[in-house]
């Protein structure tokens, strides 16, 4: 909104000052400025509002050692993400972007679900929660609505150069280009890094590629969600390396917005996608914001109303930049924690259907609970997964200039 409202005061007035929203850096600093203290100022107050309101975290024993301390502990802090990531993008992004509409839209969605999933283990006592088919069903829905727009809206174009951009003297010599409609996506760690869905999927039939992308998009967004949700089982670990991730995807929109820094390091060149390095530092903001209270010892947890809600972003947000081949790497420990589990209960219900009796690979899944069982200190597990998530995001980095 202050975007428009001084792009306007340049254009009309030509007020001296306002021209500084045209930069996105500008723009993004700002946005990760407000964001940490939204998060920051009003967390207490957010934090005081839910206890009063008898918003407490619904502890299962497990057997984890300090586990039941946490009985009580106020959930639902995912608001304060949303609320964080929500107002600044509103500030100071275009929001006529349909980048920063979808993003906008899954945010509040996700976020959504995930409060319903809240609500029910807070106020109806049920420990189970909304129940998985109505979560599906709602990733599902999202996945359309993003499957959809990205394969069909109109300003959903890449930017194809004719001719390379050059600078002399300082000046940039404007290249020749073409903005097509095209399904292309980005394959990591190879050197002709461009993969077609249109000319993969093209052989099925005009009419099922389209629904076979939506699919495609759907598992994305379903697959990181719960990637995420599950992930969130200690204190700041969720958030810290959701940071990580948002950060590095940041650096990505950065690239793939400017035509420049696109073609020197051979990343596709993505019109409009800039206003999404606004989105990210509203999103790095927001984590960082929330580990102030979120950090060992929890003074409050995010609930599934943020964590279903960062996974699905961080999914989308992959999709807009054509970098979703990369989630593996840049997601690794979302996927890390996701395969535990799927691991685990594979190889119970095999063993128990062959021997009668259910056999374990890990202590207890999450990854992240095997390690606590092995008496590790919660806050060093935190630590040492967002080292393991810095690593991952330099590797996802390590796919600049591969010509």
């Amino acid at each position: 909104m202050l975007y428009h409202l001084f792009d306007y005061i340049d254009n009309v007035f030509d007020f001296p000052g306002a021209g500084v929203f045209r930069y996105i850096s500008f723009r993004a600093g700002m946005a990760a400025l407000f964001s940490l203290i939204i998060t920051i100022t009003f967390g207490e107050t957010i934090i005081n509002w839910i206890r009063k309101k008898s918003i407490g975290e619904t502890v299962r024993e497990l057997g984890l050692k300090g586990q039941l301390e946490k009985k009580g502990t106020p959930t639902m802090g995912g608001l304060m993400i949303i609320a964080a990531i929500v107002v600044p993008t509103l500030l100071f992004a275009n929001i006529y972007n349909v980048y920063i509409i979808l993003l906008l839209v899954t945010t509040l969605w996700l976020g959504g679900i995930g409060f319903l999933d809240d609500y029910i283990k807070v106020f109806r006592k049920n420990k189970e929660g909304l129940a998985g088919r109505f979560k599906i069903v709602g990733q599902i829905t999202i996945g359309i609505i993003v499957g959809t727009t990205l394969y069909f809206h109109e300003d959903v174009v890449i930017r194809e150069f004719q001719t390379a951009v050059s600078i002399e003297e300082g000046i940039v010599d404007a290249p020749v280009f073409q903005d097509v409609k095209s399904m292309k996506t980005t394959i990591p760690f190879v050197k002709n890094n461009e993969l077609n869905y249109d000319v993969v999927l093209g052989f099925l039939g005009e009419n099922v590629t389209p629904l076979l992308y939506i699919i495609l998009v759907i598992f994305v967004v379903t697959a990181v969600s719960n990637g995420a949700n599950i992930t969130d089982g200690i204190d700041g670990l969720a958030a810290g390396t959701s940071a990580i991730i948002g950060l590095t995807i940041a650096i990505y929109a950065y690239i793939s917005g400017n035509a420049i820094f696109s073609q020197y390091l051979n990343v596709m060149f993505i019109p409009n996608s800039g206003e999404l390095v606004i989105f990210c530092s509203a999103f790095v903001g927001a984590c960082v914001g929330f580990l102030w209270y979120n950090a060992y010892p929890a003074q409050v947890f995010m609930g599934d109303t943020g964590s279903l809600m960062i996974g699905g972003v961080i999914a989308v947000l992959s999709l807009t930049l054509r970098k979703e081949l990369l989630l593996p790497v840049l997601c690794g420990i979302f996927l890390i924690e996701l395969l535990s589990v799927i691991i685990q209960v594979s190889y119970f219900k095999y063993t128990k259907k062959k021997y009668g009796e259910g056999q374990r690979v890990f202590l207890m899944s999450p990854l992240h609970h095997h390690y606590q069982l092995k008496n590790i200190p919660e806050a060093k597990i935190t630590v040492r997964f967002w080292i393991l998530g810095i690593l991952f995001a330099i590797m996802a980095l390590a796919t600049l200039k591969l010509r």
